[in-house]
């Protein structure tokens, strides 16, 4: 049986991952000398999901959120799943396919709350999180006679069905965001495939990349003719 995690010291090495979780340490330090993590005026300077400022042009504003965290907690508790959630997967589908999972996932997911939420302002690596949920799901259902692979998706869909379900009866949570971020992390780990596992049917990895850029650009265009 393949053993994606057998391989040189350098693939081994989640360089990616340790980057990520710096890259959001150092913006929380930068948020919290400009004011504070939790000053609305700070998130906003700082890229933070506002429709307003969206739809004025600064479309960069989808993907920024995913470095941004509204206190200590946010922080901490994002920056643990993100540490050991992406060790496993940048193991998996290798350095730039995990960092291509994690930023499109990130989008996937300000984009739903983009359509979704837009009264309310937003920031936070979850929706990036769940976008490895999300691919870790992709890999149980192409890769089913991998044992190994198989137990890792049935527990990290448990962990996101739990979450997802724990957001109904929490406040100040995107659930529109994690679940966008899952949903677009299982189509984007779909195009990009898991090489060190088996390859991917060239029509489904199409299908599915086709199916992920006209959802995205959907839920812009929804929410542009209905602002």
């Amino acid at each position: 049986m393949h053993n994606p995690f057998l391989k040189t010291r350098l693939d081994n090495t989640p360089f990616v991952t340790y980057a990520l979780v710096i890259v959001t340490a150092l913006v929380f330090i930068a948020e919290t000398l400009l004011g504070g993590s939790d000053n609305n005026l700070v998130l906003l300077q700082l890229g933070a999901r506002y429709n307003p400022l969206i739809l004025a042009g600064q479309w960069w504003r989808f993907i920024t959120p995913a470095f941004l965290h509204i206190g200590i907690t946010h922080l901490v508790l994002n920056g643990v799943s993100l540490y050991y959630l992406g060790m496993i997967c940048e193991k998996i589908f290798g350095h730039w396919r995990f960092l291509v999972i994690y930023l499109v996932s990130a989008i996937a997911g300000n984009v739903a709350s983009f359509a979704f939420s837009p009264n309310s302002m937003s920031a936070g690596a979850s929706t990036a999180i769940f976008g490895l949920m999300g691919a870790f799901v992709m890999l149980g259902d192409v890769f089913r006679d991998n044992p190994m692979v198989k137990q890792l998706a049935q527990q990290f869909a448990l962990l996101a069905g739990i979450n997802l379900v724990m957001n109904l009866f929490m406040s100040g949570v995107d659930l529109p965001g994690h679940i966008g971020g899952f949903v677009g992390g299982f189509l984007i780990a779909s195009v990009v495939g898991a090489p060190r596992l088996g390859r991917l049917s060239l029509s489904r990895r199409i299908i599915l990349g086709a199916v992920l850029v006209f959802a995205l650009g959907g839920l812009i265009m929804l929410q542009m003719n209905g602002r």
